[in-house]
């Protein structure tokens, strides 16, 4: 039978070979390369493929010195459990969370931050006063507001405005208060 070079049968041929090709070489071990393919007018016999060979076992000394990721990956796991703090029960854990959390409220109120040294505002007694006005010891302011606040002489028509006329209120709106 006479197979022209464009024929499908030499397209499916050819991607048969290649399919084994891929195959074998994935395999790790392959079978001895043909010529390939010419072009032209010729008889495609079926190829006897010869049986692969069994590779030869490999021993351990061999895999010592190349060990390769997944021993390595394997001795990261060994050490893991040194690495990692020990696993808690979950009374233990409800334990912990429980000392960790103290009774807290949030309060809403006024309270003007004193200036500190350095010109800025101090909130942290001023969140006090809120928090021990309503009852608790201690608290963390969590909202300030701002606003400036002048004499009555900054609205005489004409004056020329000072800097000590004005100055800046910081106020704690809201604090976060424990027992």
């Amino acid at each position: 039978m006479m197979v022209r070079s464009g024929s499908s049968v030499l397209r499916l041929g050819t991607l048969i070979v290649a399919a084994l090709s891929l195959l074998l070489s994935s395999s790790g071990t392959g079978w001895p390369q043909s010529a390939p393919p010419t072009l032209g007018l010729q008889e495609q016999e079926p190829q006897a493929a010869p049986p692969p060979s069994t590779p030869a076992p490999s021993s351990p000394a061999s895999r010592e010195e190349n060990p390769g990721l997944i021993h390595e990956m394997g001795k990261l796991f060994d050490k893991l459990p040194s690495i990692l703090p020990p696993i808690k029960s979950p009374s233990e854990t409800l334990d912990d969370l429980s000392r960790l959390a103290k009774p807290s409220a949030m309060i809403s109120g006024r309270a003007v931050c004193p200036v500190s040294a350095n010109g800025a505002p101090d909130c942290k007694p001023a969140a006090d006063q809120l928090c021990q006005s309503k009852g608790y010891k201690e608290g963390k302011s969590l909202n300030t507001d701002s606003a400036e606040k002048c004499s009555a002489k900054v609205l005489i028509p004409g004056r020329q405005r000072k800097p000590d006329d004005c100055r800046t209120d910081t106020v704690v709106t809201s604090a976060l208060c424990q027992n």
